[in-house]
């Protein structure tokens, strides 16, 4: 197979996005994908109303991190809206979404090493002189047909939902506030070295953003009994998931049980973990989510005609959502 570097821009159209923050969006009527740095999730962080004169991008192109999760490149399939730090690619030809999902993987492959947060970043490069290596045909160009077998030829199983309906609607104008430390009780993980760690079957929970927070697997007689949701205070700061199996938590995680009044289950804590992940924007390595500060941190949710929480509507409407039933 015949090869050559190309720089980027010569090949593809690159525009730097809406530089849009999220705590600045509404949720009233969420129509539009929020594409953020994030690695994970498809690069889709939240769905938001679509903004009045300001039209989505159009389904078809790519979003690159720039900052963040540098390098961190997806197909987005349908309109989007993005946050700063985000590279839009828009196509000059008509190529399938496979050889758009194979440039994807160049890029990805491109960056993993030659750039860096803090250092040399992406966002001064991806127009002047960042570069991938590509097949090409005989005219010396981008082989974007062979880029296309070559995905199919790959083994891989399409993910079915049996969720037709449209999500329920979400009006959070009429949410009310909650303080966290009167929805959980808060538990602090325990620190355990890398030389007491003894290979097993338990989940052991790390400061880390992708595979639900595990790090790895250890064997252990301690560990903190399932349902409950992970935080980090530290590390990846603010990221947080479910955990529906029995995990050992490091010192830098947060660990939070409903208390006695309302019962969790893996749909309400998905709801609840999005909205906690929201407001990770206030937090950072520089300005730890410690156990005191998150225990008083104010959020906001479904309110119930008995002022609590809308346990019910929380949980019904993560059902509502297409791919819920993989949960």
């Amino acid at each position: 197979m015949k090869t050559k570097v190309f720089l980027l821009n010569n090949i593809v159209d690159i525009t730097y996005g809406n530089k849009f923050d999220l705590k600045n969006m509404t949720f009233d009527n969420p129509s539009v994908n929020f594409i953020s740095r994030t690695a994970l999730n498809n690069g889709v962080s939240a769905r938001v109303d679509r903004i009045n004169n300001i039209k989505p991008y159009p389904g078809g192109c790519l979003t690159v991190a720039l900052g963040g999760s540098i390098g961190a490149a997806f197909y987005q399939d349908t309109p989007f809206y993005t946050a700063q730090n985000i590279a839009v690619i828009h196509f000059k030809e008509n190529i399938s979404y496979l050889a758009k999902l194979y440039l994807c993987q160049v890029i990805k492959f491109e960056t993993q090493n030659k750039f860096r947060a803090f250092g040399r970043e992406l966002n001064k490069h991806i127009k002047a002189d960042f570069t991938v290596k590509l097949p090409v045909n005989q005219d010396n160009c981008p082989d974007w047909e062979l880029m296309e077998n070559y995905m199919k030829s790959l083994k891989y199983k399409y993910i079915t939902t049996k969720i037709k309906n449209m999500p329920l609607n979400l009006n959070t104008r009429l949410w009310k506030e909650y303080i966290l430390e009167n929805l959980f009780n808060f538990y602090k993980g325990k620190r355990l070295t890398k030389e007491d760690m003894v290979p097993g079957n338990i989940n052991f929970i790390g400061a880390i953003s992708e595979n639900n927070g595990v790090r790895e697997k250890i064997e252990t007689d301690y560990f903190y009994p399932p349902n409950c949701i992970t935080v980090n205070y530290n590390g990846s700061v603010g990221e947080a998931f479910y955990q529906s199996q029995p995990f050992w938590a490091s010192d830098d995680v947060n660990v939070l049980y409903a208390k006695d009044f309302w019962n969790m289950n893996k749909y309400i804590a998905m709801f609840i973990i999005t909205v906690l992940k929201a407001n990770k924007y206030r937090f950072g390595y520089g300005r730890k989510w410690t156990m005191e500060k998150m225990k008083k941190t104010v959020i906001k949710l479904p309110g119930g005609e008995d002022g609590m929480p809308d346990f019910i509507f929380m949980e019904n409407y993560i059902k509502s959502l297409p791919y819920s039933d993989k949960i």
